[in-house]
């Protein structure tokens, strides 16, 4: 690729490339969990691919008019789990988030959804007083006798103790859950959104409700990016992903709130597959929601 010097990359920033004084600080940790996906997955990769896909992106926001560059990153590089189970990431999690230092955020990239219990449990904080914000086209509510899963991170974090009253999920799709499971959202007491009610209320107007929400209960808010909560035509590289999803820039709109409220100290961004994307498709819109939770952190008051 032809290097610019008026045209600065993703990558570089990434790898220390930003303002000598940082307004915002962010740590980004590799966490590559993939054996326990529901369908069968390569997410262990995902974390080098999105690194690699930001050379194709520079660091300016056009949407903030901001540059992610006085956002001081710290790539933590990626925990040795590409073998492991999800229970044996909880330690290695919370170890490696406590030694991060003071960050305004961190940001996990997965890895399959399983990343998101001890993503939730490294923030160190009384699960009472966190608050998890899903864009996900799943509840992730499935049973965990068997163990954990890709698919019952929320299940999980209920039985920890994590009040349902603290769960907002964005972009429930239909014909990807089952009417046990809406239920049992429902009885819990979480607060979810359809993405029908997503596309006609505007996903600014549902961020900013969920967030609002959330910052009235709890001390800090965890966001969970499961990619396969966008449309399919823009997540083949993702096995959850069905017709009818989000689109990428909505994803990107939804990333910049989150990144841009203070509360949220952590996020990741999980389910990729980069052996089953198509172009680059996938990686691309994994690579811009950082990008775009970035410019969100830096955007913060």
């Amino acid at each position: 690729m032809t290097d610019d010097p008026l045209w600065p990359r993703a990558s570089a920033w990434l790898a220390g490339a930003h303002a000598p004084h940082p307004r915002r600080r962010l740590a980004v940790l590799g966490v590559p969990l993939h054996l326990a996906s529901i369908s069968p997955s390569r997410a262990d990769l995902a974390p080098a691919a999105i690194r690699g896909a930001l050379e194709r992106f520079s660091t300016w926001d056009g949407e903030t008019r901001g540059d992610v560059e006085v956002v001081g990153a710290d790539d933590l590089g990626d925990l040795a789990l590409a073998d492991a189970k999800p229970e044996d990431a909880m330690g290695p999690v919370a170890e490696a988030l406590g030694n991060a230092g003071r960050r305004d955020a961190i940001l996990l990239l997965g890895g399959d959804n399983s990343v998101t219990r001890p993503g939730v449990h490294g923030l160190g904080l009384p699960l009472d007083r966190v608050g998890l914000l899903t864009l996900d086209a799943h509840f992730d509510l499935r049973d965990t006798e068997e163990g954990m899963r890709n698919g019952n991170p929320v299940r999980a974090l209920l039985e920890d103790g994590l009040p349902a009253d603290n769960v907002v999920q964005i972009g429930i799709q239909p014909f990807a859950n089952s009417p046990a499971y809406a239920e049992m959202a429902r009885e819990a007491g979480i607060t979810f959104v359809l993405v029908g009610d997503v596309r006609r209320r505007g996903i600014d107007e549902v961020m900013t409700e969920s967030l609002e929400l959330l910052d009235g209960r709890v001390d800090a808010i965890y966001l969970d990016v499961d990619v396969d909560v966008l449309d399919r035509a823009f997540a083949p590289g993702t096995p959850g992903s069905r017709p009818g999803g989000l689109t990428p820039g909505e994803l990107r709109r939804a990333a910049r709130l989150g990144g841009r409220h203070p509360k949220v100290r952590g996020a990741d961004l999980v389910e990729v597959d980069p052996t089953v994307d198509v172009a680059d498709v996938t990686v691309l819109a994994a690579a811009a929601t950082m990008l775009a939770f970035a410019a969100g952190l830096a955007a913060r008051a």
